[in-house]
């Protein structure tokens, strides 16, 4: 039976369903039909797994979708260990975040958009990860890109919402450029775009070139590179990395699902299910690793100083986004896959959490305006120290083993290897103290906001906590399938089961160091998360007169700016894309195009018209004697015009 096309079509019909009869029928009901679905798509999605796992691998086209001429594409499903995996997050993150949203935006007005918006969202990503070819898998791109825009500005009347959402999609817009000639060009090579042809014969044409601006370009090469644009713009590397900060806007159940969980982690994806294109590429690899690893340190940067709860978190997910990029980049695509899988706990949870806060504070994102949390909001508190010590890499933890093997991975690759991997190490260190100066800020020392605010803190209801609870397992056990060997072997484990698993579709890296190599990056990893948490809480502590004096140095005074305003990366696209589009806009579009030529003819001919005939009525006055004369001359002028032509 092929119960496992129901997996994404089951959204697709709570979708329909809410947006047809939602504003009508079922109202602030929508709830009941989302939610049934999406439970029912996931547990659909882990019988599928179960499947896999047991050693059944589905490559099956459901019905032909194009056929014309030689191009022939269907709609089919692959589910491999890959698509195993992340059918596992996208189902069981997805169904957390439809329950917990029943509580988080009970008495909205557009109760019913948004789970119809989710389901939507739920049902493009299932169908990116389960496509068995690059139109199908294209198709989902774009899907979820749109899903995307409707849910970062779903609170539309709000301005920031609506530039948000515009701003996300225009920039993903020249990242999915990149990846759509990408597309066109494996049809052009390869005369198909069905995965399993593709990578069975991508071997038979490396070493081939071709010609672009006068330069001759190995063949591969482009084409990983062209597909990586879109991998760098859907999960926000730099430098398309600009617009998920703003994506906050949206409803945080959104930033947990789409812009933490599992959309952003679509190019870590589509990366990995292209890796037989990606090995043939030494330089698209590095420039992989390279943006990964330049991305990791760039964002945790400027998440330490911000303050806006949500955007601290947002600019870690770009980090650590960049540290599965930096994985796939060194060949270790399954500890960039374990990564992923390991981060849409714990990061899911972060943002669940958050906006557990933010239900308590009626809106607050201002860790400034929080404190002392803890004694009020116990379950929030405490799933939320467990995701942070699950992202800062301490031992047990889920992010622990994902983010060890990515470190440890990335040394063994020489010179280059070595370089990354510190500032991976360094990224560590500034991901534990940026998660620590939340909890320290938000949940410790004392309140900061008014009275009012103070006596209406209270804890979420069940119907938010509960996922909290069972995101906060995934953020604590959910690596144990991945424990490093050296590990292992000391306790008498056998965990790297998710590697070997993983190893039918995205192999194993070549190089593998001593114990002792293992065991001292491990250690410095560890150094670091544990330097970081306790400099947080150091700085910290009570009012923050450590952090504060500390700021009031020019130099660091100085850092302080420069990392608030994010580098001034917004304000140089301003300065080079948003004016010269404006300008171009206004001077060429609006006055030259518009209003010379297409006024001109739509609303010239008219005006043309009007000027005759208004001319023309003149000469009608009613008088036989006129119209005699007119006649008169009428006939003298065509007798004339005889006369001439013989």
């Amino acid at each position: 039976m092929r119960y496992y096309a129901l997996i994404p079509f089951l959204p697709l019909l709570g979708f329909l369903i809410n947006i047809i009869f939602g504003r009508g029928l079922l109202k602030h009901r929508a709830h009941w039909i989302s939610v049934p679905v999406v439970g029912l798509s996931m547990v659909l999605g882990l019988m599928t797994v179960r499947e896999v796992i047991s050693g059944n691998v589905i490559n099956e086209d459901l019905y032909s979708w194009v056929i014309s001429g030689d191009f022939k594409v269907s709609v089919g499903f692959l589910i491999d260990q890959l698509t195993a995996v992340m059918l596992v997050v996208v189902t069981v993150v997805s169904f957390l975040v439809h329950v917990y949203s029943i509580g988080y935006m009970h008495g909205d007005p557009g109760f019913y958009r948004f789970f119809a918006y989710l389901n939507l969202f739920t049902f493009s990503m299932l169908m990116l990860i389960m496509s068995n070819n690059f139109l199908q898998l294209y198709f989902g791109w774009e899907a979820v890109g749109l899903c995307s825009y409707l849910l970062i500005g779903y609170w539309y009347q709000k301005k920031s919402a609506s530039d948000a959402g515009k701003k996300a999609f225009i920039v993903n817009r020249f990242g999915d450029f990149g990846f759509g000639l990408g597309v066109i060009l494996i049809f052009l090579t390869f005369g198909t775009l069905h995965y399993a042809p593709v990578f069975g014969s991508v071997s038979s044409i490396a070493g081939k070139t071709v010609v672009l601006f006068g330069y001759e370009i190995d063949l591969i090469t482009l084409i990983a590179l062209l597909l990586f644009c879109g991998a760098i713009g859907k999960s926000a590397q730099i430098p398309l990395h600009v617009w998920l900060p703003d994506a906050m806007e949206g409803p945080t159940p959104v930033s947990a699902l789409i812009h933490a969980a599992t959309m952003v982690t679509a190019g870590v994806f589509m990366v990995a299910r292209c890796n037989p294109i990606f090995n043939l590429s030494e330089i698209a690899l590095t420039v992989v690793a390279v943006t990964g690893a330049v991305t990791a340190l760039f964002a945790a940067t400027i998440g330490l100083v911000q303050n806006d709860i949500k955007r601290i978190i947002a600019y870690s997910t770009i980090s650590q986004l960049g540290y599965m990029f930096l994985a796939c980049g060194v060949g270790a695509y399954g500890a960039g896959i374990f990564h992923l899988y390991t981060h849409a706990f714990f990061k899911a949870l972060l943002f669940l959490g958050a906006g557990s806060v933010m239900h308590a504070m009626a809106g607050e994102l201002d860790i400034w305006k929080m404190g002392g949390l803890k004694n009020k909001m116990r379950i929030t508190y405490v799933t939320m120290l467990l995701a942070s010590l699950s992202i800062s890499g301490i031992p047990g933890f889920a992010g622990f083993f994902s983010k060890d093997e990515i470190l440890y991975q990335t040394y063994l690759k020489g010179d280059l290897g070595k370089v990354l991997w510190l500032m991976g190490t360094v990224t560590a260190l500034l991901t534990a103290f940026y998660s620590f100066r939340i909890i320290s800020v938000a949940f410790h020392g004392r309140f900061r906001g008014s009275h009012p605010e103070e006596h209406h803190l209270h804890e979420s209801p069940p119907v938010m906590t509960i996922p909290l609870v069972l995101l906060a397992i995934g953020a604590v056990a959910a690596g144990w399938v991945g424990i490093p060997p050296l590990i292992g072997e000391a306790i008498g484990l056998h965990g790297a089961w998710f590697y070997e698993f993983l190893s039918p579709v995205v192999g194993h890296p070549s190089e593998e160091g001593s114990h002792s190599v293992e065991l001292m990056v491990m250690t410095l990893s560890i150094i670091a998360g544990i330097a970081g948490i306790i400099l947080a809480f150091y700085l910290y502590r009570g009012d923050a007169e450590r952090a504060k004096a500390l700021l009031k140095r020019p130099f660091l005074k100085k850092i302080h700016t420069v990392l608030w305003n994010k580098y001034y990366v917004d304000e140089f696209y301003h300065l080079i894309v948003v004016r010269p589009a404006l300008w171009t806009a206004r001077t060429v579009i609006e006055a030259v195009t518009d209003i010379g030529i297409i006024e001109a003819i739509v609303n010239g001919v008219p005006k043309t018209i009007g000027r005759f005939s208004e001319r023309l009525r003149a000469i009608q006055t009613g008088l036989v004697n006129h119209y005699a004369i007119f006649m008169v001359g009428a006939m003298f002028f065509i007798l004339a015009f005889i006369l001439m032509v013989k």
